[in-house]
C-alpha cells in the first residue's frame, strides 16, 4: 500500500479554523472547518462517521520516546490487554489520524509530541471535528498537557487504551 499525504492546517491559538488532508493515491480529500468533518470523493462530500468496528488501532514506533522508560507505543502492542481487544498496525502519518475519523481505524497511539508538529495537525483538525476523543497519553488535553497521544474514535476505545497506557506511567 502507498501512503503519502499532503497536510494544512490554519490555527488561530488553540483552535483549528480549517484543515485538509489528501490523499492522491486514493484520490479523497479530508476536511475540515473547525466544526465539521468530511470526505470528498469522485466531487461529493461525505460527512466523516468514526466508528471502532475494525478494532484497529495505527501505532508510531518512531522515537524519540518522550515517556520512556515507563512507556513506549512498542510495550503498548505486547500488552496481552492490547492484543486481547485490538489489533495493531504500525503507521505514522497524518492519514492514521484521519483514518480514525473516517472509521477505518478505531485509534491511533504515539509517545511522539504532536503539540506544534505539523505532521498531526491537520489530521488532528480532522479528528476533533468528526468527533473522536483525543488527549495526551494521560488522559489530559493534548494541546497542553504531557507528550504522546491518543485519539479514538469513541470514548469507549479511548478509556479502553487510557487504562492500558496507565499500567505504564504510573
Amino acid at each position: 500500500m502507498r501512503l503519502v499525504a499532503v497536510n494544512a492546517a490554519l490555527r488561530s491559538g488553540a483552535a483549528f479554523i480549517v484543515a485538509v488532508v489528501a490523499d492522491p493515491f486514493s484520490e479523497e480529500t479530508f476536511f475540515s472547518d473547525g466544526v465539521s468533518a468530511f470526505r470528498r470523493a469522485a466531487g461529493t462530500d461525505t460527512p466523516l462517521a468514526p466508528s471502532a468496528r475494525s478494532t484497529l488501532v495505527d501505532m508510531n514506533f518512531d522515537p524519540p520516546f518522550h515517556s520512556a522508560p515507563a512507556f513506549r507505543t512498542v510495550t503498548l502492542a505486547a500488552d496481552p490487554g492490547f492484543v486481547s481487544s485490538f489489533r495493531p498496525r504500525v503507521v505514522s502519518t497524518s492519514l492514521a489520524l484521519t483514518w480514525v475519523a473516517t472509521g477505518q481505524r478505531a485509534a491511533y497511539v504515539t509517545d511522539g509530541d504532536p503539540r506544534e508538529s505539523v505532521h498531526f495537525a491537520a489530521g488532528l483538525a480532522i479528528c476533533e471535528a468528526a468527533g473522536c476523543t483525543v488527549t495526551d497519553l494521560r488522559g489530559g488535553a493534548w494541546r497542553r498537557g504531557a507528550p504522546g497521544l491518543i485519539a479514538a474514535a469513541d470514548a469507549e476505545t479511548h478509556a479502553a487504551l487510557l487504562r492500558l497506557v496507565r499500567k505504564y506511567l504510573a
